[in-house]
């Protein structure tokens, strides 16, 4: 059920609430007037006279118990005015609907700036087009401070927005826990104040901040920081690395996109964070080869989530290597990697017996062979075959028996017919099914799979 009918859905039991509130005291108020006219003498009606009233749904009542107790409201601005139903009321509404309610009226400010509203949101705070004054800064940064954000994003700062940032926002040294910069020209100077005030953050993301070097890096990064993401940023190479494996003994993820780490900087992590470190995604980092693949499976043996997505210089003996030592593996992509044949295939389904997800998006050396390797994995839950054009009907029949499988993706695979994606109906526990920029997927194709996949949600 949808956010909107399940609120409308609320605001129609306060409704209802009312006309029975209304009722009960039309019903009261009659039987007053029959005792009054019985009292003078008058003779009263029969058993029918009085109006009877049904009490409504037991469901309906006791929520409408719940939200009223004993004061019932009279009108639907009573209702609109009562904070224990608002409170109720507005959690149906999302973040973005939440902050243009906020600004109806003082109430609804004061309920909707409560934090329970904004757990698991980041405010984008953009000074590309923020406003220079003041005290409009003051305000704002004291309205986020009063919604108890945890986390927050800068886009387009500078090192003056960061001063400013961190003298407004007085309690942002024990609560944001986690700060993201994007696109902005912070230095070295600025990163170095914005951690000296945050000193709790344990989330941090550098994105685009070309301004950045290791030097900052190594004067600023906190050691309780467990999850790091750093992309776009050019001064990025082998040394940051080394101050991330040095500096964060409790990394547990870290996201890199850096054109100018080689192997070398693979091998810098400490003993600690073989033990720490879950998740590795590593994305366009074009100078590794396989050589840096044997430094990340000796240095970290314990990864569950590993992704080379775009390090197009990895070849089948480096998958290899990720499926005799990587076993605890759940989730490995390897899209974007062109030298990938069906050998790694064969590798991944004989010794990665728990793995969930595999992406092999554009590997454009995979084949029916290749799939039939993978059909024989009954933990694979997640399957992404994105662009991989030399998949035919053949392959795809292999993919029938693969009965646990949830999500589904053939987007691009020119090569299959109507009949091999009609087959598609075997797979019952389908949630999703990507066939995006398939020729042959026509009209009547879409709507067969449509009536006999239900329960699956097709993307076309």
């Amino acid at each position: 059920m949808s956010t909107i009918r399940r609120a409308y859905m609320e605001l129609s039991n306060g409704i209802r609430g009312l006309r029975l509130h209304r009722e009960q005291q039309q019903t009261a108020s009659s039987s007053r007037e029959g005792m009054h006219k019985t009292a003078n003498g008058t003779a009263v009606g029969g058993a029918h006279s009085a109006r009877v009233v049904r009490s409504p749904k037991p469901l309906i009542a006791r929520k409408i118990r719940c939200l009223f107790g004993r004061s019932q409201k009279e009108t639907i601005l009573d209702l609109l005015m009562d904070d224990r139903f608002l409170a109720k009321f507005f959690l149906y509404f999302s973040p973005e609907d939440r902050g243009v309610l906020a600004r109806v009226c003082k109430l609804w400010k004061t309920i909707l700036y409560n934090p329970k509203f904004w757990i698991d949101v980041m405010p984008i705070i953009s000074y590309k087009d923020f406003n220079k004054d003041d005290e409009f800064r003051r305000q704002f940064y004291e309205s986020l401070q009063q919604r108890g954000f945890d986390s927050i994003c800068l886009f387009g700062a500078t090192d003056e927005d960061i001063a400013d940032f961190v003298n407004n926002f007085s309690s942002c040294r024990k609560q944001i826990q986690s700060i993201s910069l994007r696109c902005s020209n912070v230095s070295d100077t600025g990163l170095e104040t914005l951690f000296k005030r945050m000193t709790c953050v344990y989330r941090l993301e550098l994105s685009g901040c070309n301004e950045l070097t290791e030097t900052g890096l190594w004067s600023c990064l906190n050691p309780k920081i467990v999850s790091l993401s750093i992309s776009d940023c050019i001064n990025v190479a082998d040394d940051t690395v080394g101050a991330i494996s040095q500096l964060l003994p409790s990394l547990y993820e870290l996201n890199l996109q850096a054109y100018h780490v080689t192997d070398a900087a693979l091998a810098f992590f400490s003993a600690k964070q073989s033990y720490t470190l879950s998740l590795l995604r590593l994305r366009s980092c074009w100078e590794i080869t396989n050589h840096g693949i044997v430094n990340i499976v000796h240095s970290l043996p314990n990864l569950t989530v590993l992704s080379l997505s775009g390090c197009s210089k990895i070849t089948d003996d480096g998958v290899e290597l990720i499926a005799e030592n990587l076993r605890k593996l759940r989730v490995l992509d390897l899209s974007w990697c062109p030298r990938i044949t069906d050998a790694s295939l064969e590798y991944i389904a004989c010794d990665l017996g728990q793995l969930e997800e595999l992406t092999l998006d554009r590997c454009t050396y995979v084949t029916d062979i290749g799939v039939g390797y993978l059909s024989t994995m009954t933990s694979l839950v997640r399957l992404y075959l994105r662009w991989c054009t030399q998949i035919r009907d053949f392959g795809l029949q292999h993919v029938y028996s693969m009965r646990n499988l949830r999500i589904l993706s053939l987007a691009g695979c020119s090569l299959l017919t109507s009949q091999g994606f009609c087959g598609l109906t075997s797979l019952r526990n389908l949630d999703e099914l990507e066939i995006t920029n398939c020729p042959n997927v026509t009209k009547e194709v879409y709507n067969y799979l449509k009536e006999n996949m239900y329960r699956s949600l097709i993307l076309n």
